[in-house]
């Protein structure tokens, strides 16, 4: 017997994924069902031995809870100094990442992988703590119970009736290189409990009559030993397929039924359901769709789709293989499953022997090897099922009607090439009739087709002719060799195209979904996800689509539907609230509310139904297109929840933005809103004094106006920038010139100008633009007032404009000190200062005109000048075209001026 070799692509991947671990440390997890099961007491116990083995071991973070025997442990270990945050008023204590990275031991102990780590961390989560461990190459200790797995918060609530908000991600425990289960009865947890070694006595007594029940405690426990188990069985599949190992290992009974569209298969379903209920087993539905399954009616598709439903809710795992032969991939899946029994049908009245083609089940025991194999019998009523035969295409006569034409037509040409041609070359003639027939018919029309062109070139060809005699007993083979290759011709043909068609569909299945992802992928907003959702969904079934998604109160609201498609009634919408509280299927063509019109699906993500899918088609959907249109609904709850987790995320980002704001103001405006206000408050406590003259009084009430005045600027600025941000503030866009808004701002701020010179240059052919005016003069307004700020008394500031393609361009430029390279653009930022200039303000103007410029659709930016000074040029877009008798651009002013 030749040596099984392992599979190339195994060996591969598992080097690569060897390569990828090399520079990795190795995490191992002692995992527990719940505390006080001594999982830091063991893996204390586990880091001294490998310390005494000479590895160099650290404590980066242990949780002693207060138990002696667990300090004792610590001894002669080297600890990490926890890190110091201050939250609101209160000092925490953090494992120290950056002094452990800094250390960096070969094994490092970090307690409660599922902790939150404290505001001010680098990471929310400790088990993020340790994948960055984990990626500088040190191993990792931890401990974890089972009640903070992500994916078992839910059983572990509806049990304790507790909701753990502290969770770690599945991937992290499935991607750890050992768990070792650390394991204590409920009797020792709970005279431990009692002796105060869990919990102090204090917190003993509610522990005991709340978490700590017996009955949780137990249940706990065998959600801990399934979790470990699971992983045990991954790792031995794992080695299995690493050393080719193709026999099964009884470890743990695994079922498999093969299923077909058979009016049985439910029967058989049900007895598999009952022996994997009485042998404590998983059980898996499979489905092999072969070539053969292209013409079954509708019918049997939906009787197959009911079976493959009805396993689902009896508990199995449903697969859905496609492969040519039914017995070579269910045995093949059936190894790689390690698959202890396979259950088949039998069809009632079946002979015991099956001459010459062997029935499914005898294939399958002679193939099964260490896999048992249980035939049930099938119920003597009904139409014979399909597990063990071909499917074929109904017969017409319009079918058989073209065989017996193409065989005339055969006969015929083969007429007209006898005497100048030999027999055999006939015979080729004949042999591409059949071709012909298998090509565009099923294969009982072939095998037809090759019957009666032996026939016909006996009778109309060989001596003696017109007569099924043969005088020479050599064409006896010549008939026979001309029947077989006819035969296995017409085989092939068939079997071809068959397997074209199965294609075909498959080809169309994937297209859809392609499509679908595509158009998904490329839509951001939730609206655009379900119009293309409903779109594809019509387009791919002629049908009508509505898209219901749950509301934020946890309604189902339509939110896009195909054009001509009538609006849900009120029956209808119950029957999709229903389906989005259960998630399952229901309405036209499923087995609840058959009676509905409309076929809804539930849209599912990872946190439940997102949105129910409703199609209103005009003839029942066939079980392929069924299994489309959940497929298309897996795809749509990915891009819903990928669009909701964008705007969580993004909302998260505005509250960071706005703390940061909130900080930022209050650090950086606090002091500009106290001079003033002190400036106020003592010239009106000197105007209060007596005695006070009369020249001194109006310095003081002026003192009161300027700082008033100071403030409220402040304050503008302030709710300005708030508003740009928020998006609050609407245009009021008129075609106007420049000059207008120039002029406007150079009137408020000539005060503010003193001394220096400025020059205006607009062009007299500039374009009007179309800007709201008052928000622009604010623009021009803000840029002269940094001008004045930041240059000398008596030096000059430029104001020039110019027309691009499609754009006007301004500028405002001095000739002060300049920008400090690399902060062209962090001038624009909120609070925005240049150190060591001492300029008054808190550093909004600039941004003021940021908020603006890309509020009208433009963009500004700042330069330094070669010849000293820096200039601030914005951009404002030109759309569409100025009202009939306004003129492109204003005379009347000069082109250029000076102040």
């Amino acid at each position: 017997m030749e040596p099984e070799r392992p599979d190339p692509d195994v060996l591969l991947a598992r080097i690569r994924e060897q390569e990828s671990r090399r520079e990795r440390g190795r995490l191992k997890v002692f995992f527990g069902g719940c505390a006080g099961v001594g999982k830091t007491y063991a893996m204390l116990e586990a880091a001294r031995a490998r310390q005494g083995e000479g590895v160099d071991v650290v404590v980066g973070w242990v949780e002693t809870h207060g138990r002696a025997d667990t300090e004792a442990l610590l001894d002669g270990l080297e600890r990490l100094r926890p890190r110091e945050l201050s939250y609101r008023g209160v000092v925490l204590r953090e494992f120290d990442l950056d002094a452990a990275l800094e250390r960096r031991p070969a094994l490092l102990l970090v307690d409660e992988l599922a902790h939150t780590n404290a505001h001010g961390s680098r990471h929310a989560k400790r088990h993020h703590d340790v994948s960055e461990l984990l990626a500088a190459g040190i191993d990792v200790f931890t401990t974890l119970n089972v009640q903070h797995v992500e994916s078992l918060t839910d059983v572990v609530a509806q049990i304790t009736g507790v909701q753990v908000r502290e969770t770690v991600p599945d991937r992290v425990l499935e991607e750890a290189d050992e768990i070792e289960l650390v394991d204590l009865p409920p009797e020792e947890l709970l005279q431990r409990l009692r002796e105060g070694k869990v919990y102090l006595a204090e917190q003993a007594g509610a522990a005991a009559s709340n978490f700590f029940r017996k009955g949780n405690l137990i249940a706990l426990r065998e959600l801990a030993l399934r979790r470990v188990a699971e992983r045990v069985d991954a790792q031995m599949l794992r080695y299995r397929s690493e050393h080719a190992i193709k026999a099964p290992w009884p470890t743990a009974e695994r079922l498999l039924v093969l299923v077909a569209p058979s009016p049985y298969a439910t029967r058989l379903v049900r007895s598999t359901r009952r022996l994997a209920g009485a042998l404590k087993a998983e059980w898996i539905a499979l489905h092999v769709e072969t070539p053969d399954e292209a013409g079954l009616p509708a019918a049997d598709c939906e009787q197959l789709r009911r079976t493959l439903t009805q396993a689902a809710r009896l508990g199995a795992e449903v697969v859905d293989l496609a492969g040519e032969d039914v017995v070579a991939e269910a045995l093949a899946y059936a190894r790689s499953r390690n698959v202890t029994k396979i259950v088949v049908g039998k069809p009632p009245g079946a002979a015991p022997v099956r001459w010459p083609r062997r029935s499914l089940g005898d294939r399958l025991l002679r193939g099964s090897g260490g896999i048992d194999v249980y035939v049930i019998s099938s119920e003597p009523t009904g139409t014979p099922p399909v597990v063990a035969r071909d499917q074929r295409r109904p017969v017409g006569h319009r079918a058989w009607a073209w065989t017996a034409a193409t065989v005339v037509a055969c006969t015929v040409a083969a007429w007209l090439m006898h005497g100048r041609f030999d027999l055999a070359n006939l015979v080729m003639v004949y042999l591409v009739g059949v071709m012909v027939v298998a090509t565009r018919f099923d294969r009982v029309h072939a095998i037809a087709a090759s019957v009666l062109s032996v026939a016909a070139f006996d009778y109309f060809f060989v001596p003696p002719r017109m007569t099924f005699a043969v005088a020479d007993t050599q064409y006896v083979v010549t008939f026979a060799v001309m029947l077989a290759a006819a035969l296995l011709m017409s085989g092939m043909t068939s079997r071809i195209r068959r397997q074209a068609e199965a294609g075909r569909r498959r080809e169309r299945r994937t297209d859809a979904l392609f499509g679908l992802a595509r158009s998904l992928a490329g839509a951001g907003r939730e609206s655009e996800i379900c119009e293309a959702a409903v779109r594809h969904t019509g387009d791919l079934l002629d049908a009508g689509a509505i898209l219901l998604v749950r509301h934020v109160s946890g309604e189902l609201e339509p939110r896009a539907t195909t054009p001509g498609t009538a609006p849900l009634d009120t029956a209808e919408v119950s029957v999709a609230r229903w389906v989005g509280d259960h998630g399952q299927p229901a309405g036209r063509g499923t087995e609840t509310l058959p009676a509905t019109p409309a076929l809804l699906v539930p849209v599912a993500a990872g946190g439940g139904t997102v949105a129910v899918l409703a199609i209103r088609a005009p003839a029942p959907l066939a079980a392929d297109q069924i299994h489309l249109v959940e497929a298309f609904a897996g795809q749509i709850a990915v891009a819903l929840e990928r669009s909701r987790l964008a705007a969580e995320a993004h909302e998260a980002t505005l509250q960071v933005e706005a703390e940061r704001f909130r900080n930022d103001l209050l650090s950086t405006v606090s002091h500009d809103v106290r001079t003033p206000l002190a400036a106020i408050a003592g010239a009106a406590s000197s105007l209060l004094e007596a005695g006070v003259p009369a020249s001194a009084r109006d310095e003081l009430v002026r003192t009161i106006y300027e700082e008033s005045r100071r403030l409220d600027r402040l304050l503008a600025d302030i709710l300005q920038v708030t508003r740009l941000e928020s998006g609050a503030v609407r245009l009021e866009k008129e075609w106007q010139p420049l000059e207008e808004a120039v002029g406007a701002a150079l009137s408020r701020v000539e005060e503010r100008l003193g001394g220096r010179r400025v020059s205006v240059d607009l062009p007299v052919d500039l374009p009007l633009v179309p800007v709201d005016g008052l928000l622009l003069e604010q623009v021009f307004f803000n840029l002269l007032e940094n001008a004045a700020k930041h240059t000398p008394s008596g030096s000059s500031v430029s104001i020039r404009a110019w027309s691009e393609p499609g754009f006007v361009v301004a500028e405002v430029a001095d000739r002060g000190p300049g920008l400090p390279s690399g902060s062209e653009g962090k001038v624009f930022d909120k609070f925005a200062r240049i150190d060591g200039r001492g300029v008054a303000g808190v550093g909004l103007g600039l941004t003021i005109c940021r908020g603006i410029v890309a509020a009208h659709g433009g963009a500004i930016w700042a330069e330094n000048r070669p010849d000293g000074g820096v200039a601030f040029r914005f951009r404002l877009p030109l759309e569409g075209a100025p009202p009939a008798g306004l003129p492109a651009g204003e005379e009347g002013e000069p082109g250029a001026a000076e102040q």
